[in-house]
């Protein structure tokens, strides 16, 4: 069973495949109409989603295939207490596939240990976003033609930013990519990704101006403030609008520049940058539907396969992320990954700490 959790669950092969059949979507579209018909998608968004979801709805609705689902877990038996597993067990019984969004990180990985169909993460909290990787893939290889030897600055909310995590992940895959992380402190990458690209000799520099770093840019990849992510709306007040592309900003940035964000944005693109003619982010968000046509129709073709009943954890191991799937979905397995600087969560790749085990008081 083939799930995307992370888009570098994917080989270079199996990804390289799935760029070109996206692109031969792209260029003759009308070939998939009926390519997944009497399929369904089980689409499971229990965030409030406006391009991700409708993406995805219209990409299966082309290849000829049906949705159900919720938009909103109001209108789940989330309300009723139901589990995770018992969500996705039920669901897996109906759909072909299920594309699921969540708050909690690392809940796609979670979803995919009880589900009988491939499951498609579309965002776990601020964890990854692999399918916007997918879009993000393709808008830099159709418009720039490869992502060696590029120079990329991502700009905004590095630390709850899924877009970016997932993005950087993807290219550790390539060769002589630079990283401009332009953030404030508050909001740098999180310790774990830092390692990932520390290990992965990955050539990043961290600041947190945005117009010295431009004129050297390939790609400008903005991203968005995220008021729902954070604990206090205080901080997010002190934070919100640090910063704002506009058109004076680019008078000396390279002719070829992408300018990009996963959207929606708020304050951080002007809209007078909108007619420049390096701003991708719009046809960024057509290519994300072809793309997930692809990614659909290829894992259409998956065979079901029964998940095992019991799943067997390490015992005593609590994941130090608070906002980690297995503080709320307490039945689900511990388990780890050991990387340089500890044990990490299998779930959401955050550190775990080892807790003792309960006292027994003898009676009698």
């Amino acid at each position: 069973m083939r799930h995307i959790i992370d888009l570098s669950d994917l080989t270079m092969d199996e990804f390289n495949e799935l760029y070109k059949l996206t692109s031969n979507i792209i260029d003759r579209p009308e070939g998939y109409t009926d390519a997944c018909r009497g399929k369904v998608l089980g689409s499971l968004f229990y965030e409030p989603s406006t391009r991700t979801n409708l993406s995805f709805s219209t990409a299966m609705m082309r290849l000829g295939g049906n949705v159900v689902g919720f938009s909103n877990p109001n209108s789940s038996s989330a309300t009723k207490g139901e589990t995770l597993k018992d969500t996705i067990t039920m669901v897996s019984n109906y759909a072909d596939m299920i594309v699921m969004r969540n708050p909690n990180e690392g809940a796609a990985k979670a979803a995919s240990m009880f589900s009988e169909v491939p499951v498609i993460n579309a965002g776990d909290g601020g964890h990854l976003h692999p399918t916007q990787t997918l879009a993000d893939m393709t808008t830099i290889l159709r418009l720039r033609g490869s992502a060696d030897n590029m120079k990329i600055g991502l700009c905004g909310d590095l630390k709850y930013g899924r877009t970016v995590h997932s993005l950087i992940h993807f290219l550790a895959n390539y060769e002589n990519v630079q990283f401009y992380l332009i953030a404030p402190r508050e909001l740098a990458i999180p310790e774990y990704l830092r390692q990932f690209m520390v290990e992965h000799q990955m050539k990043f520099y961290e600041v947190s101006g945005l117009e010295p770093v431009i004129p050297m840019l390939d790609v400008l990849y903005m991203t968005r403030i995220q008021k729902e992510r954070f604990a206090s709306l205080d901080v997010y007040e002190s934070l919100k609008g640090t910063y704002c592309l506009t058109k004076a900003k680019l008078r000396d940035a390279k002719k070829e520049l992408l300018i990009m964000h996963p959207l929606p944005r708020v304050d951080e693109i002007a809209q007078d940058v909108d007619d420049d003619p390096r701003a991708v982010y719009f046809d960024q968000a057509r290519f994300a539907m072809y793309a997930r046509m692809a990614l659909l129709l290829t894992l259409s073709k998956q065979p079901r396969v029964r998940m095992p009943k019991h799943l067997i954890g390490m015992p005593n191991l609590r994941c130090t992320n608070p906002k980690c799937i297995t503080h709320s979905e307490t039945y689900l397995p511990m388990d780890i990954i050991h990387t340089k600087d500890g044990e990490r969560c299998v779930y959401c790749d955050h550190l775990v700490e080892h807790v003792p085990e309960p006292e027994v008081s003898e009676e009698g």
